[in-house]
């Protein structure tokens, strides 16, 4: 498996601009997260907070909007269990290139999510950050410098 791991520079080489940024989306997702770990976010209802503060002004579907001020503001603590979990997990799948496809799926939902959800400032970065992961599930990102190039050549399919 290290061999393949190695051996996808010499087959994939023409991504190692992206896989370049691959690990750093996922350094940047794993030093988001333990902030948020060791600060205040899992104690304080601050995605209740920002929902109720940017959820007026937000272009979502009023359907959605519903939902978010239905469901998640009471249930805030949970709420931010699952941002935290699908952080590390976008993190960890970037940073060693397992699975990446159906991981950039989940960032670019989650990348969603958040821009619904945040500062209108913010929204620029945010579009340019879904972008990005669309060109991750589209590359399949992993191929280069990550264990997806492994199972790529032995398993054919859609994940890889």
């Amino acid at each position: 498996m290290i061999v393949a791991f190695f051996e996808s520079v010499k087959y994939s080489g023409h991504m190692v601009a992206i896989s370049f940024l691959r690990i750093f989306l996922g350094y940047y997702y794993l030093q988001d997260a333990i902030v948020k770990f060791k600060g205040d976010f899992l104690v304080r209802p601050r995605v209740a907070e920002m929902i109720s503060e940017y959820l007026p002004a937000s272009h979502a579907p009023e359907w959605y909007k519903w939902i978010l001020s239905t469901y998640m503001v009471s249930h805030w603590q949970g709420l931010a269990f699952i941002f935290l979990g699908i952080q590390l997990s976008i993190a960890i799948s970037y940073i060693i290139g397992y699975v990446v496809r159906p991981t950039a799926l989940l960032a670019g939902l989650f990348t969603l999510q958040m821009l619904y959800l945040s500062n209108p400032a913010s929204h620029d970065l945010l579009k340019i950050l879904l972008a990005v992961h669309i060109v991750f599930a589209w590359l399949g990102a992993g191929r280069c410098l990550g264990f997806d190039y492994y199972f790529f050549k032995r398993v054919r399919g859609f994940w890889w």
